[in-house]
């Protein structure tokens, strides 16, 4: 079946294209969500009058989301604390519900923690590469810096000392001299 879509949806189009969709996905999905309607001759007549404004308002969409991946990538770094043991573990994992409200702290703007990919699990302390998707298509780049909440600020894990190196047996000296 034929529908409108009123707002974007990922891997389906963009505001105001014409696309198809199974009844079941449109029912179920994009209805009662308000991203959809049924593309009737009415409604097809009423999409070509207000493409100009849907234009004007998918720009102006993509405006604010180009703002907000710019404070973010202004932004720089994340810092986060949580508990961790020796070796820089941590007791539980840094999670994108973590990431985004620390992002929305610091940029005064709700960020959807679904758009938040981390390149890896973060389960020690350190510094990762994180990308977050502001819209189908905005990303802006931060870096998440985990910290020891009881040493306050971050450090390097303490790497295990080196093994003295073994001594010589007396054996082998007694050989050499022989």
């Amino acid at each position: 079946m034929k529908v409108i879509l009123q707002k974007n949806v990922q891997k389906l189009g963009k505001l105001g294209d014409v696309v198809e969709s199974k009844p079941g996905y449109f029912r179920n999905f994009l209805e009662p969500r308000g991203l959809a309607v049924i593309a009737t001759e009415g409604a097809l007549k009423k999409r070509e009058e207000d493409l100009e404004a849907l234009k004007a308002k998918a720009d102006k969409m993509h405006q604010e989301a180009i703002a907000v991946a710019e404070k973010i990538t202004a932004l720089g770094n994340v810092k986060l604390t949580a508990r961790a043991g020796d070796g820089g573990k941590l007791y539980g994992k840094i999670t994108n519900k973590d990431i985004a409200e620390a992002i929305a702290k610091g940029i005064g703007a709700e960020v959807d923690k679904k758009g938040i990919k981390v390149l890896e699990d973060i389960g020690t302390l350190g510094t990762y590469k994180t990308y977050v998707k502001v819209a189908t298509d905005v990303q802006a780049e931060i870096n998440v810096i985990v910290y020891d909440e009881t040493q306050g600020e971050y450090k390097e894990p303490k790497e295990p000392a080196a093994p003295a190196p073994a001594a010589q047996e007396p054996a082998e000296e007694e050989a050499v001299e022989a």
